[in-house]
């Protein structure tokens, strides 16, 4: 059973944060009618590396949709968008504020066609304010948002996360917008705006490292792989290389300096309590790799896991995929793709549900591999009608 089974999502979006937030609703079961232009999304284009003429990056956010090419600039076009609007429940786009207004294809405009839809934005910095028209893209948000002044190692550069982050939390953010709007119109039977910044989020998601500026006006700086407020937690040598392990509270402390052969550790007044702990960082850090430093990981990952602690490899991507727990929690899902045969692709966080687990419904599409289908089966378009419009250009499909 698919929790989203009979939703309808039109997708106007392209790039990353608008399309990884509608794979999940796909994922859910939700019908998704990705619009795209006649060179198809951007990332299609973005490698490599590919796989065949796929590239990794598109294949990694568009799962489960059916690709559409619709010429928005073309009046038909622009028709063909309304009246998949009128059927739809969801309207996700990422354009720049103001641009789809010029083809009548708004807010407020596919509002009066369907005053129950559920039309989401998703931009750079909002639908309002001095920034409203600029432009958005994960680094220069991960800059402009504090979060590359508080990554990296305190004695080097400000430094991205290795990730799109603020885009990945910012589709996440869009889907929880949507799906409380979708649950607000169940009861109220009216639709609304959702509008979604890569500028909210990425300030909203700094958390407890913004709050501690806003508790001491001092704005926090990089301090490599350890957290701001515990320690011992970050990464430590051994004697064949790092690995991750936190003490949270006093108990923890103690187990770990009794795991370590230094008991007595835990009874220093430079590290009796967290406040300590962090204030005096570095010394105990210096004192906990000397220990360290004398044994392999295996030894240290094994030890504190029996001491209850929790600590990790720090694993490349070949070894996340090789790790058990990966395999017990099917971190890939394996789907049938019509060019590239059986591929692996990254499985949903949200596949343990107990009763609607999101679950791979079908490939990412081919570009405009749906459009003939969906102008027939869910415009009612006639065969002379669909030829018509793509001798004319305004669609295009396989």
């Amino acid at each position: 059973m698919s929790a989203l089974k009979d939703l309808k999502v039109l997708d106007l979006s392209r790039i990353l944060a608008g399309p990884f937030g509608t794979q999940i609703l796909a994922d859910l079961g939700a019908e998704v009618w990705k619009v795209e232009s006649p060179w198809g999304d951007d990332t299609r284009g973005w490698g490599p590396p590919f796989m065949g003429e796929e590239s990794a990056y598109y294949l990694s956010a568009n799962r489960g949709k059916k690709s559409i090419i619709v010429n928005l600039r073309d009046e038909k076009g622009q028709k063909i968008i309304k009246d998949l609007a009128e059927k739809a429940d969801v309207f996700v786009e990422n354009f720049k504020v103001g641009n789809l207004a010029r083809f009548g294809l708004d807010y407020e405009s596919i509002s009066t066609l369907n005053p129950q839809i559920i039309y989401a934005s998703v931009t750079g910095f909002g639908q309002t304010g001095p920034r409203a028209p600029e432009p958005g893209y994960d680094a220069a948000l991960q800059a402009m948002t504090g979060v590359m002044s508080v990554t990296g190692e305190t004695d080097g550069g400000p430094t991205k996360v290795g990730a799109a982050w603020v885009d990945i939390m910012t589709g996440l953010t869009s889907t929880i917008g949507i799906l409380s709007a979708l649950h607000e119109r169940s009861l109220s039977g009216k639709g609304q705006h959702v509008d979604v910044s890569l500028f909210d989020v990425g300030i909203a998601c700094m958390a407890n490292i913004a709050q501690s500026y806003l508790a001491t006006g001092e704005a926090p700086g990089r301090i490599g792989n350890a957290h701001p407020q515990v320690a011992p937690y970050q990464d430590f040598t051994a004697s064949d290389g790092n690995f991750m392990t936190a003490a949270n509270n006093d108990n923890q402390f103690s187990r770990m300096c009794e795991t370590v052969g230094i008991p007595e550790l835990a009874e220093d007044p430079r590290f009796l309590s967290n406040a300590d702990r962090v204030k005096n960082r570095k010394e105990l850090e210096g004192l906990l790799n000397t220990q360290f430093v004398e044994k392999p990981k295996s030894h240290w990952i094994s030890a504190l896991q029996e001491a209850g602690l929790t600590v990790t490899s720090i694993n490349t991507l070949d070894e996340v995929f090789k790790d058990p727990q990966a395999k017990a929690r099917n971190s890939l899902w394996q789907v049938d793709h019509p060019s590239l045969g059986k591929i692996d692709l990254l499985g949903s966080a949200l596949q343990h549900l107990s009763r609607t687990p999101a679950q791979p419904t079908s490939h990412p599409p081919l570009l405009g591999e749906h459009t003939t289908e969906v102008m027939k089966n869910v415009l009612g378009m006639d065969e002379q009608k669909i030829k018509e419009l793509i001798s004319s250009e305004v669609i295009k499909g396989k």
